[in-house]
């Protein structure tokens, strides 16, 4: 399993959210390249890069501090916000991102995202995010009636990389990973699932990592890092030691 320190960009800035809304902003760096750059020194084997404009915008807004920090570390990035249509696609991954991911899209162009993933096979992320059990889109902003397991099934055998989901009521609150749903997608469809939101602790890390023959590969930590709660080496470390399969 892969430990994946989050970088989420505001305004330019790396910033985290409480359950996804904006106008509960906590600044944690001004340049969010060198916050890329200080993961990547404490051991960070893949980032998870955000354009939280973007993914209200409906394109990208920070990409060129996007590009930047692919161009500042030797680790493969992901990045998601705002990313609608292939133009976008190309863009990030000829900047040298290693990977995309696609939120509303995987709701709303179906055609958009099988033809992304034709055209840049294994080098498409699944973001679905889920509110109340039902996936929500735009930025989590709009709510729709589309469970995940059934969103992540209509996309098996098209060489997608992984599925990241998200709890949306827990992401930014440290109350724990969503254990149940998030081991209830990995079983519905044979796409590999990283965890997202609400990681507080070591524990939290050390239960996923039990929970790994299900399908979940990675998790992805963010306010829990930057307030200190986890320490990267010490989660790295334990996630190595489990032995299990995951991203690259």
């Amino acid at each position: 399993m892969v430990i994946i320190p989050a970088i989420d960009i505001k305004d330019g800035k790396c910033v985290r959210l409480l359950q996804g809304d904006f106008n509960r902003v906590t600044v944690y760096a001004d340049d969010p390249v060198e916050m890329a750059k200080t993961w990547r020194r404490r051991g960070a084997e893949r980032l998870h890069v955000v354009d939280l404009d973007g993914s209200k915008e409906g394109g990208p807004v920070n990409g060129e501090v996007i590009e930047r920090i692919a161009r500042a570390v030797d680790v493969t990035v992901q990045v998601g916000g705002g990313i609608r249509c292939m133009e976008t696609v190309e863009r990030y991954l000829t900047a040298g991102v290693g990977r995309v991911i696609l939120g509303t899209a995987v709701l709303k162009n179906r055609d958009f995202v099988i033809e992304a993933c034709r055209c840049f096979p294994g080098r498409i992320i699944l973001g679905i995010d889920a509110r109340d059990g039902m996936v929500a889109v735009e930025g989590w902003l709009e709510q729709t009636e589309q469970s995940p397991a059934e969103l992540a099934v209509m996309y098996e055998g098209y060489g997608i990389d992984a599925i990241i989901y998200t709890d949306i009521g827990r992401d930014g609150m440290q109350t724990g990973v969503n254990l149940d749903s998030t081991a209830q997608l990995a079983g519905a469809a044979s796409i590999p699932v990283i965890a997202s939101g609400g990681v507080s602790n070591i524990d939290d890390i050390k239960r996923l990592l039990s929970m790994e023959d299900s399908g979940i590969v990675g998790v992805i930590v963010g306010k829990a890092l930057y307030d200190g709660r986890i320490d990267l080496e010490e989660a790295i470390a334990v996630a190595r030691g489990s032995g299990g399969r995951s991203v690259q």
